[in-house]
């Protein structure tokens, strides 16, 4: 009996631990995969993963947060994380239970399914197997992952089934990885690109064409709005292939399924100022020909269809789908050509282009240098491109051969020395006979410049002719220097003489001025010398009247010493004495000698000197009878009045 209790109390113990055991904690950042071993009538899942109908194996409910009872053994319940996308990444979506995929089909469709999370919704809506269309966005999901696996950048999230399948889910990651598609597509307006967009899902594009056309994206129009590729399935439901596309991304952030579609980033079309772009479209409609019935080198066609569109890009930026056609530059700024070796202009057109090679009339063979200034017409750029197809083409193929034609033609009929000397006429003929033919190409030639011609490489002779030319010149030169030289010294001389005649005159206009104004100073010193000489006759009178009477006194005074004297004969005398010994005393001669120098005698003594004999001579008796003979002579009437007036004024 003790035993049976035993075993009973035993076997409700087991029962209790097996009860418990059917309870089941979640925690609130977990999921609990369910999946159930056996069911009671139902058996196992037939098709698929999924238990829908409450068959054994995983259940499509998840159990969040919380307790929750499960029967003991039936069940079994794996923890699994949330699935947490972080803000700015983009998980994608592999559904391991659903319809099957179309055979045009890369990705599941998910047109119909609105949440990944209700595993039951998502089958019964016709959710397909397989990689989703649809992504998953920032946020955490209550997914169940044994339905879904999540791929995100940091983790896959999923319970893993086999190695096999880990290895396909880890492939797929890589794929995602190479395409940066754990990240939303970032165009910034400041780097000047645009995406250009690759689907790799829905019916192929038809034969002939190379890029798919742009579909839906009308706002307006909801069920085809598949903003910018953001939305795969109404992409296609528009009528979208698969292939490169029309339509370009521009500006802006775009969360793009990259197992759906790729973006290649590529630069703006650039037209710069100065410029304009001709398009070749390569897709579109068969547009009418624009260009005219005379115009029989291509079509244009009018902008969006297939062809050379007839209006041009203007300068600007263009999102243009460098894969849908291609613009070609054209500049509307004078091109500058240039036929010289070694000299490119501006545009590069010119780089493979080199002198003109000529034969003279005179059997030189100069090579040319040219310089042509083209302008092309922005209305008429579609045009050239559509007869040429590029520039560069149109310089090569056509303008060398027909520029290089028409100067060997000018050379032929001109010597070297003509080419050299009428190099401007040959411009201007140029420029005149050269603008029909430039016409006929929709160009508009501007100039035609023309250089100096030069020998080959290892020629001397043009050299040698333009030396000869050169002292030819500076001897004729030389010869006008000298002429010139011969002109100015007649000239120089001519100044001379008209500048001596010009100080001449001014010398005799001087002198002229000098003699009017002695003539006037002469007149002036007359008139003053006849009043001077009136002065000096009146003093003249007055001092001849003076002197008049001064001489009557003196004569008085000198009578009357004659008369004391002695007479005239000892005035005389006396006169002689005066100056006599005045001289001795300015000639120094001594009045005594210092040796006696005496005339023969007895007894050797002097007689008298020569002194002696001339006073003896001077006062001999003769002095003294004509003193005698004076003071006899009675004075003379004159003598007597004046004496008579001295006495009176006196």
């Amino acid at each position: 009996m003790e035993i049976y209790l035993l075993c009973l109390a035993g076997l409700a113990g087991l029962l209790l631990v097996i009860l418990i055991s059917g309870i089941r904690f979640i925690p609130n950042n977990r999921i609990g995969v369910v999946e159930k071993r056996w069911s009671f009538g139902k058996g196992s899942v037939k098709s698929g993963l999924i238990a829908v109908n409450g068959e054994a194996g995983y259940q499509p409910q998840v159990l969040r947060g919380g307790l929750h009872y499960l029967m003991p053994v039936q069940y079994v319940v794996h923890v699994m994380p949330l699935v947490t996308i972080a803000q700015g990444k983009i998980g994608y979506i592999f559904a391991r239970d659903g319809r099957q995929l179309e055979p045009s089909q890369v990705l599941a469709s998910n047109v119909e399914v609105q949440d990944f999370q209700d595993v039951m919704s998502f089958l019964k809506d016709g959710g397909q197997r397989g990689p989703q269309r649809r992504i998953l966005r920032e946020g955490t999901y209550a997914i169940n992952l044994v339905q879904f696996i999540v791929i995100t950048e940091e983790r896959v999230f999923s319970l893993p089934m086999s190695r096999e399948e880990n290895e396909v889910i880890l492939r797929m990651a890589e794929v995602i990885k190479d395409r940066s598609g754990f990240r939303p597509v970032v165009i910034k307006d400041t780097d000047d690109m645009i995406g250009i967009v690759t689907v790799h899902d829905g019916p192929s594009l038809g034969q002939g064409e190379i890029i798919a056309r742009v579909v839906g994206d009308d706002p307006a129009d909801a069920g085809t709005y598949h903003n910018k590729f953001q939305d795969a399935d109404h992409f296609l439901k528009a009528g979208g292939h698969r292939g490169r596309q029309l339509q370009v991304l521009v500006e802006g952030t775009y969360y793009v399924n990259r197992l759906f579609a790729t973006v290649e980033m590529i630069n703006k079309t650039i037209i710069e100022v100065g410029n304009v772009g001709v398009v070749v479209s390569y897709t579109g409609d068969t547009g009418a020909d624009l260009s005219g019935t005379e115009y029989r080198h291509g079509e244009l066609v009018s902008k969006g269809n297939r062809g050379v569109w007839s209006e041009p890009l203007l300068p600007g930026k263009y999102a243009f789908n460098t894969y849908a056609g291609k613009s070609t530059t054209v500049p509307t700024t004078n091109i500058i050509l240039k036929w010289i070796r070694n000299e490119v202009g501006a545009h590069h057109f010119d780089e493979n282009l080199t002198e003109v090679s000529l034969i003279t009339k005179d059997a030189f063979e100069p090579n040319l240098p040219l310089s042509v200034v083209v302008h092309i017409d922005y209305q008429k750029a579609p045009l050239v491109i559509q007869r040429f197809g590029d520039i560069k083409r149109l310089v090569e193929q056509t303008l060398d051969p027909m520029v290089s034609a028409y100067f060997k033609n000018i050379g032929q009929t001109r010597t070297l020395i003509q080419l050299i000397q009428e190099r401007s006429a040959i411009q201007q003929q140029a420029s005149m006979e050269m603008k029909e033919k430039f016409a006929h190409y929709n160009l508009e030639l501007e100039e035609v410049l023309i250089g100096t011609p030069s020998s080959p490489i290892g020629d001397t002779q043009i050299e040698t002719i333009l030396t000869q030319l050169r002292s030819r010149q500076v001897a004729a030169e030389q010869v006008e220097t000298y002429n010139q030289q011969e002109k100015a010294a007649v000239k120089e001389r001519e100044l001379r003489e008209a500048e001596s005649r010009a100080q001449m005159q001014t010398q005799m206009t001087e002198a002229e001025l000098n003699i009017s104004i002695q003539s006037n100073q002469g007149k002036a010193d007359y008139q003053r010398s006849i009043q001077q000489a009136a002065q000096i006759r009146a003093l003249a009178e007055a001092e001849a009247e003076k002197i008049a009477r001064i001489g009557v006194a003196q004569a008085l005074a000198t009578e009357e010493q004659v008369r004391a004297y002695g007479g005239p004969q000892f005035q005389v005398t006396q006169q002689v004495l005066n100056r006599f010994s005045d001289a001795i005393q300015q000639s120094k001669v001594d009045v005594v000698p210092r040796i006696m120098v005496s005339g023969g005698g007895e007894g050797g003594s002097a007689s008298g000197s020569i002194m002696e004999a001339l006073l003896t001579m001077l006062l001999s008796d003769r002095y003294s009878n004509l003193a005698g003979e004076s003071d006899r002579t009675d004075r003379s009437p004159e003598a007597e009045a004046m004496r008579q007036q001295r006495i009176e004024s006196m």
